[in-house]
């Protein structure tokens, strides 16, 4: 390592790096910084099957996943009362909610049944069939989170059903990530709006999703958009 030393005395004879050497040291700890960042990543994220393309699946980004679960848990906390999460063919948020909150009550609602192992957690769910679940389930929620599998107009009218089925008597709090062409539909069917939080997925998809809510949540998820 090249240090260069003053020509006086005192603070001037304090070894100085040159420039060439605090580039390299720079790059070094920029470097190991990252590192540590990755590091953090991989243990902050959520084991999950692989995704399958014949079912439409597509994960979302683990950035994507934990704010829309933090959101999630942010609305739970707005009620003293127990709060229960419908999760409908968004079968990412599950073991994201629960890892940041092991307590929350949370049914996941899925076709593939390969999460069947989230035991009684998971209830098998066909939106061709919208309405038939448990009748347990019925307007047993406080907050539901949908994520249609298709961008078909007959998909979203389907899983709005679902949605109407699931969502509690009095204020429920509704989530549904969709397609940009899903706008207009998601503002007819639920009298939903666009979030500026633009959700992303692990494989990069060729359409713009959105985040769609039926209340104002302030600054959180951007805001509304104008």
């Amino acid at each position: 390592m090249e240090l260069n030393y003053g020509d006086g005395d005192s603070d001037d004879d304090i070894p100085r790096l040159s420039s060439e050497t605090l580039a390299v040291l720079r790059e070094f700890l920029s470097q190991q910084t990252q590192n540590h960042v990755d590091a953090d990543a991989a243990a902050s994220a959520v084991s999950l099957v692989p995704e399958d393309w014949r079912m439409s699946q597509f994960w979302y980004e683990p950035q994507t996943a934990e704010t829309v679960s933090k959101e999630v848990l942010t609305l739970c906390g707005f009620s003293d009362s127990p709060v229960r999460v419908a999760c409908v063919s968004c079968p990412t948020l599950y073991p994201y909610l629960k890892k940041i909150d092991p307590n929350v009550s949370v049914q996941l609602l899925e076709y593939d049944k390969r999460f069947e192992q989230y035991g009684s957690d998971f209830t098998f769910y066909d939106y061709n069939q919208p309405e038939e679940l448990p009748s347990e389930l019925k307007h047993a929620f406080q907050v539901v989170v949908a994520d249609p599998p298709y961008l078909s107009k007959e998909c979203l009218e389907k899983v709005a059903q679902t949605i109407s089925f699931l969502a509690g008597p009095g204020e429920s709090f509704l989530l549904l990530l969709t397609g940009e062409v899903q706008r207009e539909r998601a503002a007819e069917l639920l009298g939903m709006r666009p979030c500026c939080f633009r959700p992303q997925h692990s494989s990069k998809l060729g359409n713009d999703f959105l985040l769609f809510t039926n209340y104002d949540p302030g600054t959180r998820l951007g805001g509304w958009e104008k």
